[in-house]
């Protein structure tokens, strides 16, 4: 599926910007999904071509400038860097520098070793990527696109030890809505959310990610 969704302020007669940033999901999955493939997102603004996270099944185009993770000590790292070196780059966990917009990694409570989110800032608009966290990062206030955790459903996974975890889809709704968030896409879906999706449950804001989807940011 790869279906285009237009996200910014509506301009009757204007048509979309040349310029204007994509951004599609190559996966939606957590780890060991049975039915997702990796989250990972497609950054793609002129000629650049910016990954982040993804792995095998949520692969990108052959040419990149940079593929960006989250977690350096992911389960995936190994695949992850076979993917990226076929590609000639690395996976990094850094901001990435450009003219039209910005892509810069922020702390995010997860787990016992340091993890991230980005923000994407193109002109007024601003996306966020934060597929795993155990608190709702502070930094996505006000973001017109968030693609967010969605591992657990009702409860959230606490990880062993107390380290941190993974919040609950319905904790994530509620803080999306308290933070201002004008579209929540849920992008890092766990065994439990498929078993809620399945029983025909659905968050109280937000829509489920759907892999191929493209999201387009256009400046009015």
């Amino acid at each position: 599926m790869n279906t285009v969704v237009d996200i910014g302020r509506e301009v009757p007669g204007r048509p979309l910007m040349t310029g204007s940033l994509r951004l599609t999901l190559l996966g939606v999955g957590a780890m060991n999904s049975p039915r997702y493939a990796p989250a990972g997102l497609l950054v793609r603004h002129g000629r650049l071509r910016l990954a982040i996270d993804g792995g095998p099944g949520a692969e990108p185009p052959e040419r990149l400038d940079a593929w960006l993770v989250t977690d350096e000590h992911a389960e995936l790292r190994r695949e992850l860097r076979r993917l990226a070196e076929a590609r000639g780059v690395a996976p990094v966990m850094a901001s990435h520098p450009n003219d039209a917009l910005r892509v810069e990694p922020h702390p995010v409570a997860h787990t016992s070793h340091p993890t991230c989110g980005y923000t994407i800032r193109f002109g007024d608009r601003l996306a966020v990527w934060a597929p795993e966290f155990w608190e709702f990062p502070a930094w996505a206030a006000d973001a017109d696109l968030m693609f967010a955790e969605a591992a657990a459903w009702n409860r959230p996974i606490r990880f062993r030890g107390g380290v941190g975890g993974h919040a609950s889809v319905q904790q994530v709704a509620d803080a999306a809505v308290r933070h201002g968030v004008r579209r929540l896409v849920y992008a890092h879906i766990g065994r439990p959310t498929i078993r809620a999706m399945d029983a025909g449950h659905k968050p109280m804001s937000g829509e489920w990610g759907v892999e191929g989807r493209t999201y387009t940011l256009r400046v009015p």
